[in-house]
């Protein structure tokens, strides 16, 4: 497809919609997801930074979804992609719940070190998982120090393997540090990648195995087939994986996911996050997505639109980040 020329402001907020999707639990520290969609000449594209983001980082995720809505998605490799159930921080009593809404998954990704929470309960609900799942991944978003994941990953891996450890500490050389004291667990980087100005530093640095992607903090599909090229000459495989989006947002990382040479099961499961969502949920069959776009449905942009003052802060938002994100 050919792109179309980089959109101006005034054409992204006359189709803009501004909406407040609630979620099932808390998850990443909220209970209701903010996004900003909009439509151009190849579909829907979606604007989604986190609202703690600046807007130099929140300009690439408005850059990737420019790229949909108006570039859309490169030629795919693949019809359907393998995902992940994703597992909160909830209690082990909840996991089969949470893992019912993942038919046929084989791959689960749990989250530990939340706050106000202790090794035990991460222990406890990834001992629920792995009687339920074959092979299990752990993600602490870079809540633990050195000493912290070096006896947390000893606990967790005591009857059982994982596949890996994603971020379980904030910093590269941390990384480096904790993937030299345990030898039996690789360890992925993701807020190490998607939040620095050298994704490939992290590599480099002997700090990671394997490489968790994401679309919007990375600029769009093709910046991560890009990254996705580079890491592999370093032999990191990429695993594609949500920033939390919508059906919208969503379409970008399975088009990632699908574009790719090989695929892993990808973090692409998220939308089972939602209570309810802009479009009808992708049916997850065998553990797999359809690699597709949608139309959101009217009746959910009116219903799910986010307050006025909201409305208000996500377009002054896209205002400061238009111009960053078109250079």
């Amino acid at each position: 497809m050919t792109a179309s020329p980089a959109p101006g402001l005034d054409e992204i907020v006359a189709s803009a919609h501004v909406l407040s999707l609630p979620m099932r639990t808390r998850f990443r520290g909220i209970t209701t997801r903010e996004v900003l969609v909009f439509s151009g000449p190849a579909g829907w594209g979606e604007f989604g930074a986190f609202p703690e983001y600046d807007d130099a980082e929140a300009s690439a995720w408005l850059r990737a979804g420019i790229e949909m809505a108006w570039q859309g998605a490169p030629d795919p490799m693949r019809d359907h992609v393998e995902v992940n159930a994703t597992v909160p921080a909830v209690p082990a009593a909840e996991v089969p719940a949470v893992l019912a809404r993942y038919p046929g998954t084989r791959t689960a990704k749990v989250k530990v070190a939340e706050k106000g929470q202790t090794l035990a309960d991460d222990v406890a609900r990834v001992e629920a998982v792995r009687a339920l799942v074959p092979t299990v991944r752990v993600d602490a978003n870079g809540g633990w120090t050195v000493d912290q994941a070096e006896t947390a990953l000893r606990a967790l891996t005591e009857n059982g393997d994982l596949e890996y450890a994603e971020q379980p500490c904030a910093t590269v050389e941390e990384l480096a540090e904790v993937r030299r004291r345990v030898r039996g667990v690789s360890i992925a980087a993701d807020e190490s990648i998607r939040r620095a100005e050298d994704p490939l530093r992290v590599v480099r640095a002997g700090a990671a195995d394997v490489a968790v992607v994401k679309v919007p903090p990375l600029g769009g599909v093709r910046a991560v087939l890009r990254l996705a090229e580079e890491l592999a000459q370093y032999g990191v495989p990429v695993v594609v994986s949500s920033a939390l989006d919508s059906a919208i947002g969503m379409s970008a990382g399975l088009a990632a996911a699908a574009a790719l040479p090989t695929s892993t099961a990808c973090g692409l499961g998220t939308g089972a996050l939602f209570v309810t969502d802009v479009a009808e949920p992708r049916a997850l069959v065998d553990g797999r997505l359809r690699v597709d776009t949608v139309v959101p449905d009217a009746d959910r942009l009116r219903e799910l639109a986010a307050p006025d003052d909201r409305r208000a802060w996500w377009l002054e938002r896209l205002a400061r980040c238009h111009p960053l994100a078109l250079l």
